[in-house]
């Protein structure tokens, strides 16, 4: 059953254009946005369970020596590995919903929020919003964005590009689809356009 207020459900490629939206987004219009990444992030904390089962399947050397965990190490198994990488996706996404349900609660039932998830279609979430947003680019841009912001070689972005679902299929399944393939002016015109819509 979808919410009363509107969710808009933000996704796209890795390195499409996810995070510029959604600032603009909570800069122009502002909408709080909740952010998947941050909380996937806070699953995998020092102390917290999930961590300690990750050390517990990968060893100890999956451990930076403060205790924190090695993203690097860990994203270089999961991303060569789709069982791995299923078994770590099935530990977190868990502890991700439920910070989902927690944080909208602290705001008006009116309050349009934005659910910012890269795995929207993936993880089979879109019955948490109540509309989806797909942020397009071209693969060589994508490759590229991604070569740059990461510092990783083809190869390595090629398998991150790979391990999420392709993103003419999310294009497809979306309400609206921004394409980041020019300017950022471009970008936002079109997100004014959706907002105007939407009244």
């Amino acid at each position: 059953m979808k919410p009363d207020r509107r969710i808009i459900g933000l996704t796209g490629g890795i390195a499409t254009g996810k995070s510029t939206v959604s600032t603009y987004l909570a800069s122009e219009y502002d909408l709080p946005i909740l952010d998947a990444d941050i909380y996937a992030r806070q699953a995998v904390e020092k102390g917290s369970e999930i961590l300690a089962a990750i050390a517990h399947r990968y060893g100890l050397d999956i451990l930076l020596s403060d205790g924190s965990l090695d993203r690097k190490q860990l994203g270089s198994i999961i991303f060569q590995d789709d069982a791995e990488k299923r078994w770590l996706e099935a530990a977190i996404h868990p502890f991700v919903r439920s910070q989902f349900t927690k944080a909208t609660k602290t705001f008006s039932p009116t309050q349009t929020l934005v659910y910012s998830i890269p795995l929207l279609f993936e993880a089979d979430l879109t019955h948490l919003v109540t509309e989806t947003w797909v942020v397009y680019c071209h693969l060589d841009q994508q490759m590229q964005r991604l070569m740059q912001r990461n510092q990783l070689s083809a190869a390595a972005a090629t398998a991150r590009i790979k391990a999420q679902m392709d993103l003419e299929q999310k294009c497809e399944r979306a309400d609206y689809v921004l394409n980041n393939t020019a300017t950022r002016a471009t970008l936002f015109a079109q997100v004014d356009q959706i907002m105007r819509a939407a009244g």
